[in-house]
Order: structure tokens, then C-alpha cells, then sequence
């Protein structure tokens, strides 16, 4: 495995409330670390139902992909979720043919639906895990009216910005519970 790689899996789907974008958490395996990334309705809505376990007579596109691989003779061996810049996470696609190891780029919104469909493990990069994860074991606020209000702009944050964040800003980060986000429903 790639070093500097952190098993990941999704704990759950939520809805920024401040700006009703779905957002995925991944929580590092074995560990506390989350990472949240804010995806499209449409991804969520595929993740959510590989989540619930609903599957349709017909495929829909992530199955399909999902299909098509296995058809050719292919599988999905991982995700990596490699990097952020300008707020856009970057993510691979990692797969294995007649012994041969491929690697496309994908959104991470695709990549996780096609990993739950193909049951392959999904893998963040640790700086990632460092900078946006969200450490739930000190998840508690003091008489907060809207605990969202001040984490709307993290998300329009570049990497170099989150590094110089206040303090304040980063110890609320490490209190966020993914329970604060509202639950996307497809």
C-alpha cells in the first residue's frame, strides 16, 4: 500500500445545513479520524442506496461501471483518496487485470459508490486526515445556537487556508460530530 495511506470506510451521509450540500464522512479504520467531503446529490444518492442495500431491476450508472469491469475481465482493488487543492478532493481508482495494476483518476464521490459496490477498501491520504478530520471523541459543544454557523466557510477553504486557521476555528473542527449534520435522504 501506498505510504502514507489510512484505511477509511463511510460512517455516514449528511447534509450541510448551511448550504444543503451532501456530504460523505469517512472515518479512518481502527481510529476516531473523520474526514468529511461535501459531493452532489447524485453521488450521495448512489451511496445511499449501496448503503440501504436498495437495488434496482435495471442498473443504475455506478452499477453499471461496476458491471462492466467485472465484465472485461477487471476489479476494483481500491480507492485512494490522494489529495485536495483549490477545494477539490482528488481521488484513484485502483484496479487489477490478468495480474496488472491500473490507476484512474476519478471524483471521490464516484470512486466511494463504486467501492461499496465492488466491496473494495477506500484509502485517504494522512495529510488529509490531518488537516479536515474531525476528532469525535472530544465531540461536545457548549450552548452553541447553530454549531454550523462557523464551519460554512471551512468548506470554501483552501488546504494552505485551513493550515492558518484561528484556534478557536480548529478546536470547534475537533469537536464536530457528524450527527450535526442533518441526514441526506435520497
Amino acid at each position: 500500500m501506498e505510504q502514507g495511506m489510512r484505511e477509511v470506510k463511510v460512517t455516514s451521509l449528511g447534509l450541510d445545513k448551511m448550504s444543503s450540500t451532501p456530504v460523505v464522512i469517512l472515518r479512518e479504520k481502527g481510529g476516531e479520524r473523520m474526514l468529511p467531503i461535501w459531493i452532489g446529490a447524485g453521488e450521495a444518492s448512489a451511496i445511499a442506496m449501496e448503503l440501504a442495500g436498495v437495488h434496482f431491476a435495471r442498473p443504475l450508472t455506478h452499477d453499471l461501471f461496476n458491471a462492466v469491469v467485472r465484465g472485461l475481465g477487471s476489479s476494483l482493488v481500491r480507492v485512494l483518496i490522494t489529495k485536495v487543492v483549490e477545494n477539490t478532493y482528488y481521488a484513484s481508482l485502483v484496479f487489477r487485470r490478468e495480474g496488472e495494476f491500473i490507476s484512474i483518476d476519478s471524483r471521490p464521490s464516484d470512486s466511494i459508490a463504486l467501492a461499496l459496490r465492488a466491496e473494495a477498501p477506500i484509502f485517504a491520504d494522512e495529510s488529509l486526515l490531518e488537516v479536515s478530520a474531525l476528532d469525535v471523541e472530544e465531540a461536545s459543544f457548549d450552548d452553541e445556537a447553530d454549531p454550523l454557523a462557523e464551519a460554512a466557510p471551512v468548506a470554501d477553504m483552501s488546504l494552505g487556508d485551513l493550515e492558518s486557521l484561528d484556534e478557536s476555528l480548529r478546536e470547534y473542527l475537533k469537536k464536530l460530530d457528524p450527527e450535526d449534520f442533518g441526514r441526506f435522504e435520497p
